[in-house]
C-alpha cells in the first residue's frame, strides 16, 4: 500500500506572491482528503491538475484565516460547477456559521448537501470512517482551538499466496472469498485452510497533521509510530520567545515530538514569511530526529512500505 501527499502551501500567516499558507490534498487508498483550504488553494489544485470532484472530505484545523479563507471560494465552484455529491466538512464549531453568513450575504443556495461535523478541541476522537480509512482529531495547543489530524489505513485483506493458489489449482473467481479469510474446498471435497493459500495482509500505513501547535508533548502518544508526521515549524530556535508568544512551535520543538513518536519521517512547514527558506530549520530539526523533510509549496511526498520519497513539481 501507498499515500500520497501533495503541500499545496508551506507558509504561515499570509500568502505572497512566492507561496501559499497551509492546505495539502492526502491521496490515500485512492481517496482525496483536503487538509486546511488556503487562499488559492482552488488554483493550486487546477495547477496539479487534480480532480477536485473526487474530494469529498474536508478537514479545517482552526480558525485562523491563514488556513480556511479559501473555503468558501472552493465551496461556491463546487455549487456553480453543479455538484451533486454530498460534501463532508470538518472543523471547529464556529466555521459552520462562519459558512452559513458568507451563503446568505451571497443568496447562495447550494445544489449539493453540504454535511458539517464539528471536531472536538479537548480530546482525541474518531470523526471520519470511510471504506478504506479512519480519521481522528487531536487536540492541539493554539491561541484558539485547534485540532490536529491522523489518517489511517484500515487493514486490508489477506494477501494471496500465489505458489500455494496455483499448486492447489483455486480458480479465479474463487479467490476474492480467500483473501477475505474463507477456506477453500477443492473438487475432490478436500478443505485447504486459509492460511496454507494467503499471507498476512499489509500493515496499515498512517499519517498525521499537526497544525498551528505549541510544543505539545502530551499528545505524543497519539502519534506514536505514523509513517509520515507534519508539524509546524514557524520558527527557530533563536525565536523560541516569539513562539512561546504566539503559541506556535520551533523546527526543534518538531524534531523532538517527532523523536518522542518515534514516527518514520517528519514533514516541516508553516514557516514564517521572516525566513528566506528553510534550510535553517531542517539542520535545526536534525540535531534531534534524522529523517526530516523540510516541506516547500507544490511538493509531493510519496510514502509506501518500503520508502518515503519526496519530488518539487
Amino acid at each position: 500500500m501507498a499515500f500520497d501527499l501533495l503541500i499545496l502551501g508551506a507558509a504561515s500567516a499570509t500568502p505572497t506572491s512566492q507561496q501559499y499558507t497551509t492546505s495539502q490534498l492526502l491521496t490515500m487508498r485512492e481517496q482525496l482528503f483536503l487538509i486546511d483550504c488556503c487562499e488559492g488553494a482552488q488554483q493550486q489544485l487546477r495547477r496539479h491538475k487534480v480532480k477536485t470532484s473526487r474530494i469529498n472530505h474536508i478537514f479545517i484545523s482552526h480558525m485562523h484565516g491563514d488556513h480556511y479563507f479559501g473555503l468558501i471560494g472552493l465551496i461556491s465552484s463546487y455549487h456553480l460547477q453543479r455538484r451533486s455529491k454530498p460534501l463532508n466538512i470538518y472543523g471547529p464549531e464556529s466555521l459552520q456559521k462562519v459558512i452559513e453568513t458568507q451563503l446568505k450575504a451571497s443568496k447562495t443556495r447550494l445544489e449539493y448537501e453540504l454535511i458539517f461535523h464539528a471536531t472536538n478541541p479537548n480530546r482525541t476522537e474518531l470523526i471520519a470512517e470511510t471504506k478504506k480509512v479512519l480519521v481522528y482529531s487531536i487536540p492541539l495547543i493554539h491561541g484558539i482551538a485547534t485540532t490536529g489530524f491522523k489518517f489511517v489505513e484500515k487493514v486490508s485483506d489477506r494477501r494471496l499466496n500465489m505458489t500455494a493458489i496455483t499448486t492447489h489449482g483455486v480458480p479465479p473467481l474463487e479467490r476474492k472469498a480467500i483473501q477475505r479469510g474463507m477456506d477453500w474446498e477443492n473438487e475432490d471435497g478436500e478443505r485447504v485452510a486459509n492460511d496454507l493459500l494467503t499471507l498476512p495482509p499489509d500493515r496499515p500505513l498512517s499519517y498525521a497533521f499537526w497544525s498551528d501547535t505549541a510544543f505539545n508533548p502530551s499528545k505524543v502518544e497519539d502519534i506514536k509510530n505514523v509513517d509520515l508526521l507534519y508539524h509546524e515549524a514557524t520558527f527557530t530556535r533563536a525565536e523560541r520567545d516569539l513562539a512561546e508568544q504566539t503559541k506556535h512551535s520551533t523546527a526543534e520543538d518538531a524534531g523532538k515530538i517527532a523523536r518522542a513518536a518515534e514516527v518514520r519521517t517528519l514533514l516541516l512547514g508553516h514557516y514564517s514569511s521572516r525566513y528566506a527558506n528553510p534550510d535553517v530549520h531542517l539542520a535545526e530539526s536534525q540535531n534531534h530526529f534524522q529523517n526530516v523533510i523540510a516541506g516547500r509549496d507544490n511538493m509531493r511526498v510519496s510514502v509506501d512500505l518500503n520508502t518515503i520519497e519526496f519530488v518539487q513539481e
